[in-house]
């Protein structure tokens, strides 16, 4: 356990995922961090109970990760991760040479990816700021991606409209895009949208039982393709 510079307690873990080397994260120590003293978090619509959620690893976010592992790395390919957290999946196509830019909305993902992205002794990663509704600016999401990924995020139904809508804005003519979800309940309502958009819906159970190391995870991987 340490403190990190503006006082919230961390952790640091070891991440194993097949396919890549094992990853060092630090992560918020647990659920009941909160430092937002000048309101940037809540100017952004981020509450105090949601605030520490970017800082914590999901199983989402390691299924996802796992998936990008085994994925050949493609030349060319452009890699978007929208709500990235702590960026498991970005670091992993990082490290395997993928062209990844990771994406959030909360004002402190980019100092914990720069933290474990020296811990890794990787390289800097491509990070925008990632906001939903339209938004223009050097530092945010621009351009078309080949692959969008994300975990966890159909959380309610007016975020999952606005990600319809993102990706819509940023998904290439010919592109995948892959949500792991944990079975919130948005999903129906989110692959019509995609549906529209003229994306295939495809999607696989990832349920796992609990485990020595683990609790027991029902969710699914959901694949959306457009041929272009």
């Amino acid at each position: 356990m340490s403190t990190g510079p503006s006082g919230y307690l961390t952790k640091q873990e070891r991440i194993v995922v097949a396919g890549v080397d094992d990853l060092v994260i630090r992560s918020l120590l647990d659920r009941q961090q909160f430092f937002d003293p000048e309101g940037q978090a809540q100017r952004l619509g981020i509450s105090s109970a949601t605030w520490p959620l970017f800082g914590l690893l999901w199983p989402s976010g390691a299924y996802l990760a796992a998936r990008l592992a085994a994925r050949p790395v493609r030349l060319g390919e452009r890699i978007l991760e929208v709500g990235c957290g702590l960026g498991l999946a970005s670091l992993v196509g990082h490290r395997r040479g993928a062209d990844v830019t990771a994406s959030d909305n909360h004002p402190l993902t980019a100092s914990f990816l720069h933290h474990n992205l020296k811990l890794n002794q990787m390289a800097p990663i491509k990070y925008r700021h990632g906001p939903w509704l339209p938004a223009s600016g050097r530092r945010h999401v621009m351009g078309r991606f080949d692959l969008i990924i994300g975990s966890d995020l159909l959380y309610d139904r007016d975020a999952s409209a606005l990600l319809g809508l993102f990706i819509g804005r940023h998904a290439a003519a010919a592109a995948e895009v892959w949500i792991v979800d944990p079975d919130r309940g948005n999903r129906p309502g989110f692959n019509r949208q995609m549906r529209a958009l003229g994306f295939g819906v495809s999607e696989v159970r990832l349920d796992a039982a609990a485990g020595s190391d683990h609790l027991a995870y029902k969710g699914r991987m959901l694949t959306y393709a457009r041929a272009g």
